[in-house]
């Protein structure tokens, strides 16, 4: 039986001839050249056979260009079945422009994240880990979490007396090399970028430097045409164009795509045009981010919880480190705009002089580390002491403070679009965890788009799209309940509960199936909190 034909912009194709076409193109849809018009970008018009492929029409808009819109992308354009897919990135940061390695010999910017192994392979498999190897990083693998049993001084004796207060982690006790390594966030888009560029012969018809105005979703009132209207001579732009999403564009563009991927951070434009609902809070608490230099290098990853929060101090090469102190609004202010002679002082008092005397090992100790030996084999960082934190000398960056809050939407997906990261989920960052979701969200939707395509399905499909959904809905809830708890359950200063709560954590050190657990989930390998 012969195929019937059917005809686009008055070019007779079979579906055979089509498909050829279309994967030479890298486009769904063929037309000829549409009348000029005055040109107000790049033209991005592609040529095949004499025949045009439509600038403004994408298979995939993603909107936001930040660390995981990026990696979205640069998934798609590196496996087989996605990267024939036009792609597009809407952002208007001149940062997308980057295309060179950047510099080890400068100060570190203090907008950081930790990543985890998990994500370092998610980098190796779309290619783009040898970029960030070429730029400055630093893997560390150890850590180290203190915790106040007693910020009173009246009751430091309890502390001391038990001698609570301090778990050590080790990538030997999971038999890894380390634990993460923390890259700062312009040397991970970078890497992106770089790839991309690699993927792609011109990565300048692939971003659109220009903000999101509005976008209109498919309803049930824009259905595609029966086939009599085909026939009896439907416009073809509208054949092309009656189930994809409408994007208007800043720069006066009109942009048609069959998913739009919302990548635009916690205040996500495309979410809220989308009518997702979020369910959240605003955390009492503010974050302060910034760099500061040692007389050493730094090779361990340092948290302390103190009575505002916790405070963080994370290796990021050489001799500095990036800090990530949670406290009161108020605090941040005041600490921020505070000389920077006063700001390392505070900083040193945190995380060691101040909120009483360092944890030591006492006779407590010895009789938990009898009571747990024939649970599992002994973890590696069991037996090690603690460590004393290495003191900041100066602080050489910008102090930046932002508000903290947790928002999850009710909804990842809905027909033709998807959220990932920031716009998806936010959580608090006392784990170092938020980066890490987005870039498993990332990877998720690129895996469920490649297998739509492979047996030829409709990847805007709510049904296909809700595969993504199911998986990552359940452990970015899981990893932000987890993380909430942590939250709450630091907030209240009650001094039996502080240390019954340091005694808790401090368990953790001799519970070796616990602890390699509790590593392995931060690491990304294990997908529940507790021995999945």
């Amino acid at each position: 039986m012969v195929p019937p034909s059917f005809t686009i912009a008055s070019v007779t194709l079979t579906p055979r001839e089509t498909r050829t076409q279309s994967n030479q193109s890298r486009r769904r849809y063929i037309t000829r050249k549409p009348p000029s018009k005055p040109s107000i970008t790049l033209d991005r018009t592609e040529k095949v056979d004499d025949v045009e492929a439509r600038p403004d029409e994408l298979d995939i808009a993603i909107v936001g260009g930040g660390m995981v819109g990026l990696a979205a992308a640069c998934a798609l354009s590196n496996m087989p079945l996605t990267k024939h897919l036009r792609v597009g990135i809407i952002d208007s940061n001149p940062a997308l422009k980057s295309r060179n390695y950047l510099k080890k010999d400068g100060v570190p910017d203090s907008r950081v994240s930790t990543i985890t192994p998990a994500t370092i392979s998610f980098f190796r498999d779309i290619g783009a880990w040898d970029h960030v190897q070429q730029q400055r990083h630093a893997f560390f693998g150890k850590m180290q979490v203190i915790y106040l049993a007693c910020p009173d001084e009246m009751i430091c004796s309890v502390w001391d007396y038990t001698g609570l207060g301090c778990t050590r982690y080790s990538a030997r006790d999971v038999g890894k090399e380390y634990l993460g390594c923390v890259v700062e966030n312009k040397v991970l888009c970078n890497s992106l970028l770089l790839r991309l560029q690699e993927e792609n012969e011109d990565i300048e018809k692939m971003i659109y430097p220009t903000r999101l105005i509005s976008l209109a979703l498919p309803s049930k009132s824009r259905q595609a045409p029966t086939r009599e209207a085909i026939s009896s001579g439907y416009p073809p732009e509208e054949l092309n164009r009656s189930n994809l999403v409408k994007l208007e564009l800043s720069d006066g563009q009109t942009l048609y795509s069959k998913l739009v991927v919302g990548a635009d951070g916690s205040k996500s434009n495309v979410r809220q045009t989308a009518g997702i609902k979020t369910t959240g809070w605003n955390y009492p608490q503010s974050a302060i981010i910034c760099t500061v230099e040692h007389i050493t290098e730094n090779d361990c990853a340092w948290q302390r919880f103190l009575p505002s929060g916790p405070i963080a101090l994370l290796p990021i090469g050489d001799n500095y480190s990036n800090i990530v102190w949670t406290m009161s609004p108020e605090e941040s202010l005041r600490h921020k705009s505070m000389s920077p002679e006063d700001f390392v002082k505070s900083v040193n008092n945190a995380l060691d002089f101040g909120y009483g005397p360092h944890p030591h090992s006492g006779s407590l100790d010895y009789y938990m580390e009898k009571l747990f030996s024939d649970i599992g084999s002994t973890a590696a960082s069991t037996k090690e002491c603690f460590e004393v934190p290495p003191k900041a000398i100066g602080v050489v960056s910008e102090r930046m403070a932002f508000p903290l809050s947790l928002k999850h939407s009710h909804d990842y997906i809905s027909k033709r679009l998807a959220l990932v990261g920031d716009a998806a989920h936010t959580v608090h960052p006392l784990a170092g965890q938020g980066v890490n979701l987005g870039f498993g969200d990332a990877a998720a939707l690129a895996k469920v788009i490649a297998e739509g395509v492979s047996v030829g399905a409709d990847f805007g499909d709510i049904s296909l799209l809700k595969r993504y959904e199911n998986d990552r809905k359940a452990a970015n809830v899981a990893m932000a309940a987890l993380l909430d708890g942590f939250q709450k359950i630091y907030s209240v200063d009650f001094g039996p509960l502080n240390v019954l709560r340091a005694a808790a954590f401090h368990g953790a050190q001799y519970i070796s199936p616990l602890k390699k657990n509790i590593i392995s989930y931060a690491m990304g390998d294990a997908k529940w909190p507790l021995f999945s």
